[in-house]
């Protein structure tokens, strides 16, 4: 244990210099399955929201650099930065290295045994000397409600303030004394040498609690508990991992951050812990993403399911379940991380967006579609439990009948895809095939589980839907599977296909498919989701490449027995990611610069899924 500080109190800086808005590679993910923060390389969390990854955010600078609020930690001398997570742990390590000595900043959520119901809700910033003497200076401004609150600070205690606003309040304490800055932020500087740490706590809590009482503040032993018991969580987590070679330390990196993404009350898996970051900087390509859709979900617990993390495909099955009550009818793509079923989309004029890329949005429209291939993941995931030895209960197989039964009748419907088009529905040769996926995995399991079900009718189904995507999906001039039917573009979502059952990697179609897909859709090595226009999807020309993609792209080579081309693919969309392992949503290969909600959950399954492929050779 470091001895604790007698730190000195310079006095705090007065110049303020204007940075500019850091690049989203620039940020770090720290979370504890319940809330999330993100933190700048210079030591700024600039987005954060607690109690829950889609709550409003009580730090919002990444939408508004001005005005989103935020908590930062700099160190005031000239220096130089390093970080790396601690270990297969979400507790980041910032070290700052200056003429005169060296300090590094440990930046987690509190982690402990029983979390899952009772959080600490905690974010702990410590502050350790490990050469030398290092100066800082702390500056924490919360803006509730997507930064249109300034808070009321309320002196608690000793160093312990409580900023409170509407139904939001985070008491915070610091080792070092804090003061208010200008009625609604708190200020703090101070210097570590070696052994010495500062100890900084934001903690979420309704305000009503505090009516009338008072808060006493963690002694810095408890600080520092919390901080080894969130390591421990943590490597405990990642012990149960079963991954090998030598990708196994970034694998291990993405299966961390989709844990993170679970919330652990209900199993629910947010697609991203952030909204409205730029599909193209300046367009209007920007969602909310902190929601748990069927779709990527039951992709991301599929990729943990084969590295040894069941726990979290048995959770959002069940999910799935409470949440649908049980009714292919009531059945949504997307739900609150509680089961939540209405998530308006509304614009938050307030902000100036990441870049001034506007709107900023929250809540996601895309919740109203009819996405076909729900149905197929469904059937999917029920599948995969079975193959665990996990066989459907009664209740379990009244609603897979229900979802089974439902594909059947609406496969023939148009939808909006798995690009949750805001153009005209069209009929998307994904959705069918996903349809098609239900009916076969319904027929399997009906036989392996000795059920009944009304086999025959979903069979004369699946051979209907076979037949059309053969016929209306497919290019017979090209010999290519098409994004649509009547159309002539691909779709890399066509990459999926093979996985699905319905052909082989190795069939002349597909192989012909994956050919033209690299010939139409690549940019400097990476591909593009499909041709970008506002016939597909509705919205104005431009984005990134998008990198679960590529990675599909590799995993398919790699089937196809073209190892060299795979592992050239690979290493391509690998180079994307950050120096600690995290993937955005898309790329921009003219810029090198990572474009939409960061970190994104599928781009890391897909990195898993890719990476476990290329390691078995097939």
């Amino acid at each position: 244990m470091a001895s604790e500080p007698q730190a000195d109190q310079p006095a705090i800086p007065m110049t303020v210099v204007r940075a500019e808005q850091p690049a989203i590679k620039d940020y770090a993910l720290i979370g504890d399955c319940h809330s999330a923060a993100l933190v700048s390389r210079e030591g700024s969390i600039d987005w954060c929201c607690v109690p829950r990854i889609n709550s409003p955010s009580c730090f919002a600078r990444l939408l508004d650099f001005e005005g989103g609020g935020y908590c930062s930690v700099r160190c005031v001398q000239q220096h130089s930065i390093r970080r790396e997570y601690v270990g297969p742990t979400m507790v980041l390590a910032t070290s700052f290295e200056t003429d005169s000595g060296e300090a590094r900043m440990f930046d987690c959520f509190t982690m402990r045994e029983g979390g899952r119901h009772y959080p600490h809700h905690q974010l702990i910033r410590v502050i350790e000397g490990v050469r030398g003497t290092t100066e800082f200076t702390v500056k924490i401004a919360p803006r509730f409600d997507y930064g249109e609150l300034r808070p009321w600070m309320r002196r608690q205690a000793d160093r312990v303030y409580a900023a409170i606003g509407g139904s939001h309040g985070l008491l915070i304490s610091c080792d070092s004394e804090l003061k208010i800055h200008e009625l609604h932020d708190l200020e703090a500087a101070f210097s570590v040498g070696p052994g010495q740490r500062i100890r900084l706590s934001i903690q979420f809590f309704r305000p009503e609690l505090l009516d009338g009482g008072r808060a006493v503040p963690l002694l810095p032993e408890e600080i520092d508990r919390r901080l080894q018991e969130t390591l421990d969580w943590w490597k405990s987590w990642s012990a149960q991992g079963q991954v090998t070679g030598p990708e196994a330390t970034a694998v291990l990196r993405s299966a961390i951050v989709l844990k993170a993404l679970i919330y652990a009350p209900t199993g629910a898996m947010a697609a991203a812990p952030t909204t409205s970051l730029p599909e193209v900087e300046g367009g209007v390509r920007n969602w909310d993403y902190r929601y748990s859709w069927i779709r990527d979900s039951v992709m991301a617990v599929t990729s943990l399911g084969q590295i040894g993390f069941h726990h979290e495909a048995d959770g959002f099955r069940r999910f799935m379940q409470r949440s649908a009550a049980g009714s292919a009818a009531d059945l949504q793509v997307l739900y609150g991380l509680g089961g939540e079923r209405h998530m308006p989309e509304v614009e938050l004029k307030r902000l100036s967006g990441y870049r001034d890329s506007r709107p900023v949005r929250m809540g996601n429209a895309a919740s109203s579609q009819l996405q076909l291939d729900a149905y197929g993941n469904l059937a999917e995931l029920v599948w995969r439990w079975q193959r665990r030895g996990h066989s459907p209960d009664d209740d379990e197989w009244r609603f897979l009948v229900d979802i089974v039964d439902a594909a059947a009748e609406r496969w023939e419907e148009p939808d909006k895809g798995i690009w949750e088009v805001r153009g005209p529905a069209q009929h998307f040769v994904h959705s069918k095939v996903m349809c098609w996926v239900a009916m076969d995995r319904g027929i399997r399991l009906a036989k392996e589980c000795m059920r009944q079900a009304p086999t025959q009718r979903w069979t004369k189904v699946a051979q209907r839907i076979r037949a059309a995507v053969e016929e209306k999906g497919y290019d017979a001039e090209r010999g290519v599977f098409v994004q649509a039917f009547g159309s002539h573009d691909v779709d890399a979502a066509l990459l999926l296909i093979p996985d699905t059952g319905f052909v082989e990697h190795t069939d002349p179609r597909m192989v012909r498919t994956v050919e033209v897909i690299r010939q139409e859709l690549d940019a400097g090595g990476l591909l593009h989701r499909y041709t970008n226009s506002p016939k597909v999807d509705g919205l104005p020309d431009g984005e990134g490449t998008f990198l679960a993609c590529s990675f599909w792209l590799a995993r398919s080579l790699v089937i196809q027995g073209r190892h060299d081309e795979a592992r050239e693919v690979f290493n391509r969309a690998v180079g994307t990611s950050n120096d600690l392992g995290l993937y955005a949503e898309e790329f921009d290969d003219a810029t090198g610069e990572m474009l939409g909600n960061f970190p994104q959950a599928l781009t890391h399954m897909a990195h898993i899924d890719a990476a476990m492929t290329l390691a078995a050779g097939h």
